[in-house]
């Protein structure tokens, strides 16, 4: 008999549930990550010179050009949540192949532009001279599998709306494994150097993608994934896009933001670039660990609204956040505490591991107030309220941290790596209360009591 992998998120304790939905999803963004630890530990250790400056340097890059795409997995998330809780299985399954199809043609969007103007860009970031054939050669490769990466995502985003996130969990630990064999093998064995790290990420991209739609495929309920039907649905693609385009520009701005930051960090030189890109790669398994349960509170807020279970939507939230806060928290502090053998195994010159600390000890202490601001954007977007959000954050977050750059931070008083790195938590608290205040007005427009939703027309 088939196990049943969906989740009732309308009903029941909403605690046990939404650290059901989220643990696994923590760990396979933990995996996802490692991925490009994986290429940084490596060429950190066995590569040239210059290689892990090369790999560190890209990643605020890739963020910003993958970001908008990646937002459609929050609107079709969003839809096939609220959809499966007002029980229409017709919607539910044009949003499946809908989003399919979508996952595709952003994925090849993204290889064209990424190989095409991948030195062009990294200019304009102020990469060196020195690094920059290594990082646009690295750029290239990375940028050939984004199609897989989107599919993946996409995919994965639909069987978390049923609550299923353990099967994107195991797919990842398998391609994962292969992409660490990979590395060593590309790099230690063929001397790859970037363009084997490249080249192995990508091939476990396609094998994590392949798996996922595999499991759609074999699906026995709405979420079922029949080629004869891949095709663009017009209604669907807008309520994905209305909803998708806000989450995705939102992350195109945060993206932006560390893009003026890392072009900041580039000006201090190789050392410091080195140690942020470490640095950087350690804050984002705290991140991704907080960020689940922002991820959960978007799934559990939006499958509620759909049922109208209005009366649950603010102890999601506050669930939600307190799980994060826990999270970052405890995960912060320790990362910061053993700072210098985690540091070490990216790059063991102690110059690199003091440059990383210096990051550290202002990012991860405070990473906290970032993981409350998540949860209560999950919360609002999952109350299908897009464009606010997306607003709130370009304002607060990402206006403040390039206000800085280019007025504080350019006077010789302020001109150093720890008030550069300041700009994160300070702009984490202030747009988190910006958030809270439009959560409270925007629960306030939706019913005090449950009113259960006949299926739409």
């Amino acid at each position: 008999m088939r196990k049943d992998t969906s989740m009732d998120m309308t009903t029941g304790a909403i605690l046990p549930k939404l650290l059901r939905l989220s643990l696994p999803l923590m760990l396979s963004s933990v995996l996802q990550l490692l991925f490009n630890a994986a290429d940084i530990i490596v060429v950190g250790n066995f590569a040239s010179e210059h290689s892990l400056a090369a790999v560190g340097s890209t990643t605020a890059l890739v963020n910003l050009m993958t970001n908008l795409f990646l937002g459609l997995s929050t609107g079709a998330n969003v839809l096939a949540s609220h959809y499966l809780g007002a029980g229409d299985n017709d919607r539910l399954s044009r949003t499946v192949h809908t989003s399919v199809v979508l996952s595709a043609v952003s994925g090849l969007i993204l290889t064209l532009v990424g190989c095409i103007f991948a030195d062009d860009l990294l200019e304009l970031m102020q990469t060196p001279e020195e690094v920059l054939g290594l990082s646009a050669l690295y750029l290239r490769i990375y940028f050939a599998g984004m199609t897989a990466m989107m599919v993946y995502n996409l995919g994965s985003s639909i069987l978390r709306a049923k609550g299923d996130t353990k099967r994107p969990l195991y797919y990842l630990t398998f391609s994962g494994a292969v992409n660490v064999v990979l590395n060593l093998i590309f790099v230690i064995l063929f001397r790859m150097d970037v363009a084997g790290v490249a080249l192995a990420t990508v091939i476990s991209q396609c094998i994590s993608a392949f798996l996922v739609i595999r499991c759609l495929a074999k699906e026995t309920d709405a979420f079922r994934l029949e080629f004869r039907k891949l095709r663009l649905d017009g209604q669907t693609v807008g309520k994905m896009l209305k909803i998708g385009v806000p989450a995705g520009f939102q992350g195109v701005v945060f993206s932006l933001s560390n893009v003026v930051i890392q072009s900041s960090v580039n000006s201090f030189g190789e050392i410091v670039m080195a140690g942020s890109a470490a640095a950087a790669s350690i804050e984002g398994f705290i991140w991704v660990s907080m960020n689940a349960f922002s991820q959960g509170a978007l799934t559990f807020t939006s499958a509620n609204i759909g049922a109208g279970k209005y009366s649950r939507i603010n102890r999601i939230a506050l669930i939600s956040c307190s799980c994060a806060a826990t999270a970052g928290i405890v995960l912060g502090n320790l990362a910061y505490l053993f700072g210098v053998p985690l540091l070490g195994i990216y790059d063991p010159r102690p110059e690199v591991i003091d440059a990383g600390l210096i990051r550290m000890s202002l990012v991860c202490t405070m990473y906290c107030t970032c993981g409350l601001m998540d949860c209560i954007v999950g919360s609002i977007r999952g109350m299908e309220y897009a464009v606010t959000p997306t607003v709130v954050s370009l304002l607060g977050a990402c206006g403040l941290r390039i206000l800085w750059i280019f007025t504080g931070f350019q006077t010789e008083q302020f001109h150093s790596e720890f008030w550069l790195f300041m700009s994160y938590p300070a702009s984490w608290i202030i747009t988190f209360l910006a958030h809270l205040v439009c959560y409270c007005i925007m629960r306030g427009r939706l019913p005090k009591t449950d009113t259960p939703h006949e299926k739409e027309a």
